[in-house]
Parts: structure tokens; sequence; C-alpha cells
């Protein structure tokens, strides 16, 4: 006797958990499997942040994003009695008058002047090196993606909902009205795995390219800041004392292993950065589920109509998950179309 579900989920990061939750809203029953071997939400900063830092412009589709996030996760802290949203300004440091100059024009623009602050904050920090000081950007906060999983999964195990092993694709049997799977049979599957699609025979040939990222945890008592600190590098305090610096984008290297090469890269942002003494902690790598064109990949399978793709969130996960995951709800459930720019039928 098969267990019935609505959907089976596979996959636990920030596009699962974000599917989830439409599920959970709609009383849709589900079961995911996560094997808990893909690190990209593990390793990410949490960061929401609606302008792109390094040429001051919007965020695709940024207002839209941050009202949804905002609210999920508002939610997600109600229903785990956690709490994972921290409001953080991000200051972005300057290294020329040049780039102050551009700030102000960028200030200016109707998509921007709500999330940039119009003026110049000086340095008064004897820690920091930025004797251009920081333009200062409104709306951003940190999402503590480690516990938010952690919670997640503790949740779901406690519903029954949560099968904690890999997913074995040769068991999977996709018939008209309904899939198959051991001992499971549900009316849909999405496949939410990150960069571990690229083992799913069911969507091949995908335009991603991965990228490994590196972060580091480090101690650093003098310097006492309070917002997050963007240069070369991202300075995202974490309390205690405890500091994020990240990341790092590399192409060739896609294993889980940590190196000497991000160690020395990051390390050289930072103290380009800071001046005070500081003690490296802890340093992580995942792989980042990047698209060349940038844009997620949401869909569905181009012959088996039960089963579906959401994937390809890259390095603003925390953002575009929940908004993503809404799309691709409301394509299967309603019959909306998805967003050219998001949907696998531009591949085609």
């Amino acid at each position: 006797m098969k267990t019935e579900y609505d959907y089976i989920i596979v996959g636990l990061g920030l596009a699962g958990i974000s599917f989830c939750e439409q599920l959970r809203a709609h009383n849709k029953t589900f079961v995911v499997f996560d094997d808990s071997s893909q690190k990209s939400s593990v390793v990410a900063g949490g960061l929401y942040n609606p302008v792109v830092l390094k040429r001051f412009t919007s965020v695709w589709k940024s207002d839209a994003q941050l009202e949804l996030a905002l609210a999920h996760y508002s939610n997600l802290e109600q229903l785990l009695k956690v709490t994972l949203d921290c409001k953080i300004p991000v200051y972005r440091k300057f290294a020329s008058v040049e780039e102050q100059n551009n700030w102000f024009i960028a200030a200016d623009k109707p998509k921007l002047n709500k999330y940039l602050l119009n003026e110049i904050i000086q340095n008064n920090n004897s820690a920091i090196n930025a004797s251009y000081g920081f333009g200062k950007v409104l709306h951003t906060g940190r999402i503590d993606v480690n516990k938010l999983i952690k919670s997640y999964k503790t949740f779901l195990g406690y519903n029954d909902a949560l099968i904690q092993e890999s997913f074995d694709y040769d068991a999977l049997n996709a018939e008209k009205q309904f899939i198959t799977y051991k001992d499971v049979r549900a009316k849909q599957i999405v496949f939410s795995e990150g960069f571990g699609v690229t083992k799913n025979p069911f969507f091949k040939n995908l335009p991603l390219s991965p990228t490994k990222g590196e972060l580091l945890t480090i101690f650093a008592p003098e310097l006492k800041i309070d917002f997050v600190l963007k240069g070369p590098v991202f300075l995202i305090p974490i309390g205690n004392n405890l500091y994020i610096v990240g990341a790092t984008y590399e192409l060739y290297d896609l294993t889980h292993n940590t190196t000497n090469k991000a160690k020395t890269k990051l390390l050289e942002g930072l103290k380009s950065m800071i001046s005070c003494p500081f003690e490296i902690v802890n340093q992580v790598a995942g792989i980042r589920p990047t698209v060349r064109d940038r844009r997620p990949l949401v869909g569905k399978h181009n012959t088996h109509d039960n089963m579906y793709l959401l994937n390809g969130l890259g390095t603003r996960g925390v953002m575009i998950g929940p908004y993503v995951a809404k799309q691709l709800f409301e394509f299967i459930e309603e019959d909306k179309p998805l967003e050219r720019e998001i949907s696998l039928s531009r591949l085609n």
C-alpha cells in the first residue's frame, strides 16, 4: 500500500523550503526527500539586498521579491518559533570620489531612491579603512539560513514529511496521472536540488554555470560594527564579535573542499578594509546553482506533465526563492503562465 501525497519535493534548501510553504498555505500534502548533500544554502551569507552594489543598479524585480520574501520569513519565524530575520543596513565602502558621485546619481533614480540614502556617511571607526566614507543601503537584512534549514527539517520531521536519504532516480516511475517512488505516490514531483540537479537524468543539458563559493568566519573583538560592510568582500556581523567574510566565485573546482586559494583571496580583500587584529575560526565551501543568463530555471519537464524544476537561484536565493516558488505553484495549480525570464521554455 503506497502513501499518497499531492507532491513529492526533492531537495530542501531555500528553493525547497519556499515551495513547501506555498504548499502548506494551500493545504496541499507533501513529502520531502533530502540528503543534506548540497551546501549552497548553508554557506550563504543570507543577505537580502535589493541593490547590485558593484554597479549601483536595481536587482531584477527587487520590489516584488522583497515584499514576498519579508512576509515569507516572518511567517516562518512564527511557524518555527525562532528568530531568522536580522534587520541590518549595508554600508558600501567608497574607493574614490568618482564612486561617491556615481552613488548620488544612482540615489536619484526612481527604482533606487528608496533604497539608497542620498548622503555620504563618514567613517569614524579606527578599525576600518574608509577615507572616502560609505553609502548606506536601506531595507536590507540577513536571514539565518543555517538556523532556518535546521529548524525546518525538525518541523517536517515532527510532521512525518521528511525522508532523509539520497533520491534514487531509477526508482521513480512517471505515469500519466501519478508519480510513484518506492512506497510513495504523488500527483506531482518538484526537483529543487540546487547543484545536485547535475546528477538528475530527467533534467539534462541545463545552462547551469555553477560557481563555488567559500566563506570565512573571523573573531574580531575590536571591530565593533553593527552593519554589513561591502568593499572587495562582504563583512557580515553575526554576534559575539564574529563576522562572516565572503564570498569567492570559483568556476572550475566544483568540490565542497575549502581551499587556501580562496582563503588568501578573502584575506586580501578583508585586510584592505580593516586594520584591527582578527582570528579565523572557520572556513566553509558550497556550490551555487548559478545560470548563464543569471535567471532561475523554473518549469515543467518536456514530456512528463507532472514533473517540475525549481532551480538556479544563484547568489540571491534568500530574496528570489519565495518569488519563484509562488510563480511555480500558480503555474501548476492555477495554470498561470511563468514569466519568460525564469521559464524553462526560454531555453527552447
